[in-house]
């Protein structure tokens, strides 16, 4: 019985090509093969915006205009939308658990903050290289760690995390240890717009990162590579076994994830002008977790909701319980996982299955 060589593994160039030529290019052909026209149709139809993916955008700048007091929480909430949004593509779509995605926001956060505490004010310059450090960061460490799987894996991210937050303490002469990284100079905006106390650059500025963050998700998870992740998230071994270059693929994923992460953490140091040692801490990988259990893991808008829900409720049981707010935290996410599956967006779907509605 013949055997046929084995297919050469795909290299991360070519993966990155696979995401980023355009889907549509695709049926640009004489034709697709047989069998092959519904997917055609249906990558087609994914890069096709609809209406109601205009609804985020629409109530964010009504927003701007409705809520003026409240515009540098605001930019809070749009950040961590980010940092949720980044997250949401190793764990929704790839299937890669982590318990230390606050690395990647930390790496970004004191590499923004770094450069501006040291005459590198540019806001926009120090976010790219805010992204470019975390990405990095996440390459290397996914190198090794993406090698292991269950309980391995999730131990080592955390262990990542840890170990980098335990070297910007140790490292206080630069980072300003348990004190945080003060002295930051954030330049004006494009050279005209400075930073205010009441947040209205910060918010506006959060907001068009935050779009064109979306935009590249977007853009990942409706093109092959993204229908290649999915299939990864879901049979690993069916997928190696065509062909499919699985952990080059997860590595990619892992280093954009990683670095639309740190531009979350370079928006954080420059709209704060303040990064403390929490930024790399184990607590904020377990609420972008919750952020997103909340709003729906793998839906790409579950972000949009489960980061502005935990954010208000937890201001909300704050104020009302100081001491035990989060023992009501808890017990919601106790009942969004039990009653709700799949979040907010998940149980919104159902009633509008139920409805008659299309979804």
């Amino acid at each position: 019985m013949e055997h046929n060589p084995p297919r050469p593994a795909m290299p991360v160039a070519n993966a990155l090509r696979e995401l980023l030529w355009p889907a549509l290019r695709v049926g640009s052909g004489p034709g697709p093969a047989p069998g092959t026209s519904s997917a055609v149709d249906a990558l087609r139809r994914g890069h096709h915006l609809r209406p109601l993916e205009m609804l985020p955008w629409l109530v964010a700048a009504a927003a701007y205009f409705l809520f003026p007091d409240y515009l540098a929480l605001g930019a809070q909430i749009l950040l961590a939308v980010l940092f949720a949004l980044s997250f949401d593509l190793i764990l929704g779509y790839a299937g890669i658990v982590s318990l230390g995605h606050a690395a990647f926001f930390g790496v970004g956060a004191y590499a923004a903050g770094l450069l501006a505490a040291n005459g590198w004010s540019e806001p926009l310059s120090g976010l790219v290289i805010a992204g470019i450090a975390a990405g990095l960061v996440g390459l290397l460490s996914g190198a090794v760690i993406l090698r292991t799987r269950g309980l391995t894996l999730l131990m080592l991210t955390l262990m990542i995390a840890a170990l980098l937050q335990e070297t910007a303490n140790k490292a206080g002469a630069i980072t300003g240890g348990a004190d945080g990284l003060q002295g930051m100079h954030v330049a004006p905006l494009l050279g005209l717009f400075r930073f205010d106390v009441f947040g209205r650059t910060a918010y506006v500025y959060c907001l068009a990162v935050l779009f064109l963050g979306w935009l590249a998700a977007r853009r990942i998870v409706q093109s092959p590579f993204g229908r290649g992740l999915i299939g990864i998230r879901e049979n690993e071994d069916r997928m190696r076994a065509i062909g499919s270059p699985v952990f080059r693929r997860r590595l990619v994923i892992y280093g954009i994830s990683a670095a639309l992460a740190g531009i979350a953490g370079g928006l954080m140091a420059q709209t704060t002008q303040f990064v403390a040692l929490d930024a790399l801490g184990f607590e904020r990988s377990g609420v972008v977790l919750i952020m997103l259990i909340l709003g729906g893991v793998g839906r790409l808008y579950g972000a949009f909701i489960g980061a502005p829900l935990y954010m208000i409720l937890q201001d909300g049981f704050a104020q009302q319980d100081p001491v035990y707010w989060y023992f009501w935290i808890g017990l919601l996410l106790v009942l969004v996982v039990v009653f709700a599956r799949g979040g907010v967006l998940g149980l919104g779907q159902r009633l509008a299955r139920r409805l008659g509605w299309p979804s």
